[in-house]
């Protein structure tokens, strides 16, 4: 398969070199002093699953060059969606898919929006992989999951044959019939623990068993759930006793990619991470008082990091 990595940070080089590995016709995306390693040194990762080394890979800073592909892994920060889908749409064939890993909820209408909803499924992914340096990505976490599916709840020999692809990597994959439930669900874990994280600054393992901290986690966490719930959107009964229970497994070294952005004093995904819980709630009547003081605590560093880009 020809497959697209736009935006080939932490996530999508993480993929994209399993997909190299395993034969797959694989061009990334990528700038800097990154797109300059890639291709002088090929692609180095580390990585608790096993290291590798990819050389030489394919890598531009240009989405036409790779011609129309069969997929687009979109990988790039949210506040980067709209400029990355247009400069994709050269790779856009009849036949070809967009699957974006990104954070947030509402990614799907937003690259629909520009290439046609024909040709995105939603995607939801689970992983902690960060680029250690130019051209190195380090994944971490003992979890590496995609789920995906059509947005209309069927099976398609499309998400089939991408299943296949997947799968064929060793990372875990499954196809859903109800991909918006996934995206809320996953929200409901990674809103927390960027927040929490992106505020304590401090190892998952530090912050999430202080009483008083873990309040403010299950709090948030179920400001997501009731703004989801009021959209219809049928979570399971226990999705936050689930979703606490994730944090708790989860290695107590871990850090979500906004804070290590947060701690960079880089731009980061505030807006579709936080920032949407208490648009969302607002707009449906849904009180998100934890969320709204996340989201006012972190906003001033926020601010101060855009005007530095």
């Amino acid at each position: 398969m020809k497959i697209m990595i736009m935006g080939s940070g932490g996530v999508g080089a993480y993929y994209g070199g399993l997909l190299a590995q395993q034969g797959n016709d694989v061009i990334f995306i990528a700038r800097g002093a990154h797109l300059q390693a890639l291709r002088a040194n090929g692609l180095q990762v580390k990585s608790v699953h096993g290291d590798f080394h990819i050389v030489p890979v394919k890598a531009t800073d240009t989405p036409a060059e790779a011609r129309v592909v069969d997929l687009i892994l979109f990988c790039v920060k949210t506040y980067n969606t709209d400029e990355a889908v247009k400069a994709i749409q050269p790779a856009i064939g009849a036949q070809t898919v967009v699957m974006s890993l990104q954070n947030g909820v509402d990614a799907p209408e937003r690259i629909g929006k520009i290439v046609g909803m024909e040709h995105v499924l939603g995607c939801v992914t689970h992983i902690s992989s960060a680029l250690e340096a130019p051209g190195v990505v380090k994944q971490v976490s003992q979890f590496r999951r995609i789920a995906f599916g059509e947005l209309d709840g069927s099976i398609s020999p499309r998400a089939q044959g991408i299943d296949e692809v997947l799968r064929s990597t060793g990372i875990t994959v499954e196809i859903t019939r109800d991909i918006r439930k996934v995206l809320w669900t996953k929200l409901i874990f990674i809103s927390a623990a960027s927040g929490l994280g992106s505020l304590t600054r401090l190892p998952m393992g530090n912050y999430r068993s202080v009483p008083e901290t873990r309040t403010m986690i299950g709090g948030l966490m179920r400001e997501v759930e009731a703004t989801a719930r009021a959209q219809g959107i049928a979570l399971d009964a226990d999705v936050v006793e689930k979703s606490l229970k994730f944090m708790d497994d989860a290695a107590p070294h871990i850090k979500a990619s906004m804070q290590l952005d947060v701690e960079a004093s880089r731009r980061t995904e505030l807006e579709s991470m936080i920032g949407v819980i208490g648009r969302r709630g607002r707009e449906l009547g849904v009180p998100t008082p934890v969320a709204d003081m996340v989201y006012a605590s972190l906003l001033p560093g926020e601010i101060a990091a855009r005007k530095g880009d």
